[in-house]
């Protein structure tokens, strides 16, 4: 008959309010009521007490409980079986019963009407008889819970404790059993792998009540208060090491009864751990490798499986693997006592010595391999190892880990090492590894690493279904970088062909991972790809990346280039993050040729692109130690050929300033690297590109950073190369002219870099040591030598108070130079008469030297003979300087011409050639423009005359016509600026009149000098000029209505067509004259 229909359900149970919360939330176990569990568990109890009476079962012996336990035992069997919560757990009420008869003992002297309050045990407790700790033990021992026994005595308070195991130990060592032997080595064991934070509700209840039993004083053995309002707080674990010391204590008094082989490796293993880790070093005490971690598992599971005897060998995998686990994250046991440490040694010793000879028959025999034998050899190569490296201060302990290692080491070379444990196969080795990722056990992140790299298992169903399940944990940048290798690695593979569907899946798995990670990790991966596979990225490891680019490509940037707002630079980054990775050199030229070839999103795709600060990759190249930045090469590679029209450089242009400066994110390169990488190898005269390198060293120059990255540029040279390409200007006429070579007016951009560059330099002085400084001076001053003298000059603020202003000694004819900053220098061209020259081409230097020539330079206006002589000799100079110059020397030279003739040191007469008689007007306000048209006529009948007109190559009379066009503009807008300033004054008719007379004769003088030069297209530019200023006359004359205008107007007009009839280009000439026919 079953114990559940033999007894009725006890009035007290049911009407007792602990059935309900807490209780009931502890111990409703499914589809019955916890009352009925408890009576059978009450029934079991009071066929015990019959069995064992007269005694009561708190008297009870363990050689009496083979009889008395076995209704209990049964009572246990048949709620496990019959009342069992879902899902099935059969085992539970095995656990709960030890729970309620622990706290049962422990609260025994407890008043009930105290008790019932708030201990939630009290219900079932209070229906089983008074019992002793022999039924406590023996119970824990029939349902073979040594975990749960840990578990419990560990969540005590530490008093109670020491004092529960002390009783555990004195039980096990009277009438020792093998049982007792056993079950005391697992306790032992459990206690030395216990963790906190993994007990479960049962034991978490079974802390907290039995926390509130904890006495105010210090003495357990006083009358208990009344319970705490809630559990004390213990530190984790921190009894442990207290009980340490006991169980070695039990292990003296037990080692007699340890009978087999097994349970002496079992024991001393216990033991051998404990000092173990008392005596790591911290260099041993790191953890094992992922690799040796996951073998040391496997070898574990393998023994256990082969080991009928052992608890878990009919365990599944995941049960074994966590185990396995947990037997190798032992616990600190630093806390133990000096005393302590010298017990364990010697008890460790004088076992080994007694035990020596049993050992080695046992650890020999191949039969009999088993955890036992593995763990206690495992345990003794690692002592060994840690004694030998430890530094041990006292003396006693040092002699006898001195002795122990001898004899360890004896021991050791006497086992065979094939008996040391069984072979583990690699596909065990894969299935922990596995089952470690997927139930996320202890350093399952690490074992994420060996899985990630591990190519024997890649591609495997098992393998890919775990990281199809468990992708989140592999959204690590050096986990997707191990796999991306895994599978690259087997691209080339025999079976890669019948794997192509599964390498696809794992592809597209891989990118989810990368996708979902940080935009600095992504980073990260993208700087591995790039340091692995090179410039294609991805794409070159496989066809399925490559399609998956192409598939990408497109509509990514069609989506792009359509919006440029906040949001959806969020999303450009997401798609270029994919693209980046897949083929980077795909990514960046597709990007820049987008930056070019559309309006106004150079600054949007260049803020992309700063987001991957790793495309700032240095590439290699042959010789290995030659490196290239891989973004710059690949700008190079897209744009630097296709750059045609001034807008698509201005674009590039712009574009590459972002990238140096952006404006929301960290600059994606430096002005150092463009220089190093756009500017060196293409800083020459008869480099294609000279032109686009100097802007671009323009833009470098001006980003707003920190400059001392100057000094990683070579400065020194840098500046040397650009007064080299400055001095080429100075010979530029003479030179072939099939020659490629950029237009004069990127002499400009060359002197603005200069200027720029030596200004950075002298910020940057003091960064350098004095001698470096003195020395590098001193180079570039000995370079600069053998190039044109005016260059130096360009310098001078580097040559600083190293090196005065060398110049042509006829300058200090013409000039009161200060000795102490000049000197003169031999150069043989600038012979007697050359003064002048010198002087204009100083002149042109830079706008604070025209001023200080201006300032230095000696005439005697009072000397009419000096005068004209200065004149006549000044417009030799202009005519001699005129065509080498840039139009920033031209706009110096031009005012340096209205200084002179302002201060009337220049002596311009104005002649009549366009005029039979001077009107009688007011011109002194246009006298200097009269008088410049004047001068620039007379220097072009000198430069066109027949001594003249061969010694300039067509290219040069292009350029002094754009010259002397620009001029002419400037001109009109000052005659403009001073007509504006006297339109509305009382003379207006006759300010009218006035400018009709200039406009007339700058269009004269324009004809006239386009007329005297080659008939080759020169002209034109000075043709389309007359134009405007024939505009300019015709608004005047619509404004003229005064009296007698009417005559005057008609001569006007009849002597500008007869001027106009001259000019042999057919187009203009017909344009001019269609324009006065209007008048």
């Amino acid at each position: 008959m079953a114990l559940s229909s033999m007894f009725l359900l006890p009035t007290t149970l049911q009407a007792h309010p602990a059935c309900s919360s807490p209780y009931r939330s502890f111990f409703a176990t499914g589809p019955v009521t916890i009352c009925g569990e408890v009576t059978i568990l009450h029934g079991g109890f009071l066929l015990a007490s019959r069995l064992c009476h007269p005694k009561p079962l708190s008297e009870l012996t363990k050689s009496d409980w083979s009889v008395v336990g076995k209704p209990i035992l049964e009572a246990l069997q048949e709620i496990c079986t019959s009342y069992s919560s879902y899902p099935h757990q059969p085992n539970l009420w095995k656990r709960k019963a030890a729970v309620v008869l622990w706290s049962k003992i422990i609260l025994s002297s407890v008043p009930s009407d105290e008790r019932w309050k708030s201990d939630a045990f009290f219900s079932v407790s209070n229906a089983i008889p008074e019992i002793n700790r022999t039924v406590l033990f023996e119970l824990f021992k029939a349902i073979n819970a040594p975990r749960l026994f840990a578990q419990l005595l560990l969540a005590l308070p530490d008093p109670l404790c020491q004092r529960e195991l002390r009783m555990f130990v004195e039980y096990v060592a009277k009438d020792t059993s093998p049982a007792d032997v056993a079950f005391f080595l697992d306790v032992w064991w459990e206690i030395m792998k216990h963790k906190g934070g993994e007990e479960d509700r049962l034991v978490l209840l079974f802390q907290s009540v039995t926390h509130q039993h904890v006495l105010e004083s210090e003495e357990l053995g006083q009358p208990p208060k009344r319970f705490k309002s809630g559990p004390s707080s213990t530190p984790e674990n921190s009894a442990v090491p207290l009980t340490l010391p006991i169980l070695t204590e039990g292990l003296k008094m037990i080692k007699d009864n340890l009978g087999s082989s097994r349970m002496k490796c079992y024991a001393l293993a216990n033991l051998v751990d404990v000092l173990s880790a008392l005596v790591a070093t911290e260099r041993e005490a790191k953890a094992l490798s992922p690799q040796a971690y996951l073998e040391k598992i496997s070898s574990v599971v393998t023994l256990w499986s082969c080991d009928g005897e052992n608890r878990y060998s009919k365990k599944d995998l995941d049960v074994k693997v966590k185990e396995a686990e947990r037997s190798m994250s032992l616990l600190d046991m630093g806390k133990l006592s000096k005393q302590s440490v010298l017990f364990n040694l010697s008890f460790l010793l004088s076992l080994l010595k007694e035990w020596s000879s049993e050992l080695q028959v046992f650890l020999n025999d191949p039969r009999q391999v088993c955890y036992e034998s593995y763990r206690l050899l495992d345990c003794l190569a690692s002592l060994q190892k840690r004694s030998s490296d430890c530094g041990l201060e006292d003396l006693d302990q040092a002699r006898l880990m001195l002795d122990l290692g001898k004899v360890i080491t004896d021991l050791l070379k006497k086992v065979n090492p094939e008996t040391w444990g069984k072979n583990t196969g690699g596909d065990l080795v894969a299935s922990v590894a596995m089952m470690i990722i997927d139930k996320k056990m202890d350093r399952h992140k690490e074992v994420c690493s060996v899985f990630a790299k591990e190519k024997s298992w890649a591609l495997s169903k098992d393998w890919a279904a775990c990281l199809i399940k468990n992708k989140e944990l592999f959204q690590d940048p050096e986990l997707i970088l191990k796999l991306l290798e895994t599978v690259a690695s087997l691209e080339s593979s025999e079976d890669s062909s019948r794997n192509q569907e599964e390498q696809t899946k794992i592809v597209t798995i891989i990118l989810e991972c990368y996708t979902e990670l940080t935009l600095p990790d992504k980073n990260q991966v993208i700087a591995g790809v790039l340091a692995t596979w090179g410039r294609q990225g991805l794409s070159k490891l496989m066809v399925a990346f490559s399609k998956m680019f192409q598939e990408e490509l497109n509509v990514a940037f069609n989506q792009i280039i359509k919006s440029t707002s906040g949001e959806s630079f969020k999303k450009a980054i997401l798609a270029v993050s994919r693209l980046v990775v897949l083929n980077p050199e795909g990514t960046i030229k597709k990007i820049s040729n987008l930056a070019i070839a559309n309006l106004g999103t150079h600054q949007f795709l260049a803020e992309i692109l700063c987001s991957f600060p790793s495309l700032n990759f240095q590439e290699p190249r042959d010789p290995p130690e030659v490196s290239v930045n891989f973004l710059l090469e690949c700008l190079k590679e897209t744009v630097w050929d296709r750059l045609s029209s001034p807008k698509e450089k201005e674009q590039f242009l712009e574009f590459l300033v972002h990238l140096m400066q952006p404006s929301g994110t960290s600059p994606l390169l430096s002005p150092a690297e463009v220089i190093q990488s756009l500017i060196f190898p293409f800083l020459k005269s008869d480099s294609p590109r000279i032109e686009l390198c100097l802007q671009i060293l323009d833009k470098a120059l001006k980003v707003p950073l920190e400059q001392s990255w100057i000094h990683t540029c070579h400065p020194f040279p840098l500046v040397f190369s650009l007064c080299k390409l400055l001095d080429g200007f100075c010979q530029y006429w003479h030179q072939p002219q099939d020659q490629e070579r950029c237009s004069l007016e990127t002499k400009d951009l060359v002197v603005t870099n200069l200027a720029q560059l030596c200004d950075i330099l002298l910020v940057q002085k003091d960064s350098l040591s004095p001698q470096l400084w003195t020395q590098s001076v001193a180079w570039l001053h000995k370079k600069i030598n053998v190039l044109d003298w005016t260059i130096g000059l360009r310098v001078k603020n580097i040559f600083g108070e190293h090196f005065k202003n060398e110049v042509p000694a006829t300058l200090f004819e013409v000039c009161k130079l200060p000795e102490e900053e000049w000197t003169t220098r031999p150069l043989p061209n600038y012979g007697p008469g050359s003064g002048l020259l010198a002087w204009l081409e100083t002149c042109c230097v830079s706008t604070a030297l025209r001023e200080q020539m201006l300032v230095l330079l000696v005439i005697n206006v009072d000397n009419p003979e000096e005068v004209n002589l200065f004149s006549k000799g000044f417009l030799v100079a202009l005519v001699q300087v005129f065509p080498w110059c840039s139009q920033s020397e031209w706009r110096r030279l031009v005012h340096v011409i209205k200084s002179l003739l302002e201060r009337e040191i220049l002596y311009v007469p104005y002649s009549l050639e366009y005029v039979q008689y001077l009107p009688l007007l007011n011109f002194r306000p246009f006298a200097y423009h009269l008088q410049l048209s004047v001068l620039l006529l007379r220097a072009f009948q000198f430069l066109c005359g027949s001594s003249g007109t061969t010694w300039m190559p067509a290219e040069a009379w292009k350029h002094i016509g754009r010259l002397y066009c620009l001029s002419l503009s400037d001109l009109l807008g000052s005659v403009k600026t001073i007509a504006r300033g006297q339109w509305h004054s009382a003379e207006e008719k006759n300010v009218i009149r006035e400018l009709s007379f200039v406009y007339i004769q700058i269009f004269c003088h324009t004809l006239h000098i386009a007329a005297m030069l080659p008939n080759n297209g020169t002209g034109e530019p000075l043709l389309l000029l007359s134009l405007e200023v024939l505009s300019q006359y015709e608004m005047l004359y619509d404004l003229d209505e005064s009296l007698g205008s009417a005559l005057r107007k008609a001569n006007e007009i009849h002597f500008l067509e007869s001027i106009v009839e001259n000019v042999t280009n057919k187009e203009l000439r017909t344009m001019l004259l269609h324009k006065l026919h209007k008048l």
